[in-house]
């Protein structure tokens, strides 16, 4: 009986249509990340950055689960050792696909944070820059994502789960962010086996055991169809 931690990225949402940030078309290439991505850049122009983050909010809404986000989720519905899906994506699509023990380490579309007094709220569907807290009414709603030059949340969950892991899987990432991309050394140092699954090699591609290489809503089932039959 296994336990197993399955770091996902940009690349499992993005045959539901959710834009990834480094492909030539993508979010990178249309938003300077010091523009939209940065609490400097929220404090020089806060009506872009929550615009930014609107319309990411809305193209997240409109998406749907694909075959990988339900994999993952019968996975940890039928697999007898412990699941534990970290995200480094912001929309709700392993959610709405039936995952429930589920870290969000750079933040939710779906969340407010009041940069005063640290509550968290549903985000409407637009927010507004200026918008007021429901906790303290200070006007300092902001979205609640973490930005380049915060720490992600719940690392301490985090590290302590992959010191527990038997199995280590990478999805979709591009093994280009830290502390993310430094998960799978952490894994192989606690001894669990490592598998990065993407169309091609990440970053730290040479870091794992093995590659599965293909589109995540081909890949991704089979991989899980192979855990569950092999009761590991």
């Amino acid at each position: 009986m296994s336990n197993i931690v399955i770091l996902t990225g940009a690349g499992i949402s993005a045959e539901s249509g959710i834009e990834t940030f480094r492909a030539e078309t993508g979010l990178w290439a249309q938003h300077r990340v010091e523009d939209v991505a940065t609490p400097e850049g929220f404090a020089c122009n806060p009506e872009l950055v929550v615009d930014f983050y609107n319309a990411r909010r809305a193209a997240a809404a409109a998406a749907a689960p694909n075959a990988a986000h339900k994999a993952l989720a019968r996975l940890e519905a039928e697999h007898k050792g412990k699941v534990l899906v970290v995200t480094q994506n912001v929309d709700d699509l392993h959610e709405r696909g039936g995952s429930c023990n589920l870290v969000h380490m750079h933040g939710a579309l779906n969340s407010a944070l009041c940069a005063t007094c640290e509550h968290r709220w549903t985000a409407p569907m637009e927010m507004r820059a200026g918008d007021a807290c429901p906790s303290c009414n200070a006007a300092a709603a902001r979205p609640d994502i973490v930005w380049f030059g915060e720490m992600p949340y719940q690392m301490d969950l985090i590290f302590e789960a992959i010191g527990e892991a038997d199995i280590f899987a990478a999805i979709g990432t591009s093994g280009n962010v830290y502390p993310a991309a430094g998960f799978v050394a952490e894994a192989a140092r606690a001894g669990a086996h490592t598998l990065e699954i993407n169309l091609e090699p990440s970053a730290v591609g040479a870091q794992f055991d093995k590659a599965l290489l293909g589109p995540a809503t081909k890949t991704v089932p089979a991989w899980v169809e192979s855990i569950l039959r092999a009761g590991a």
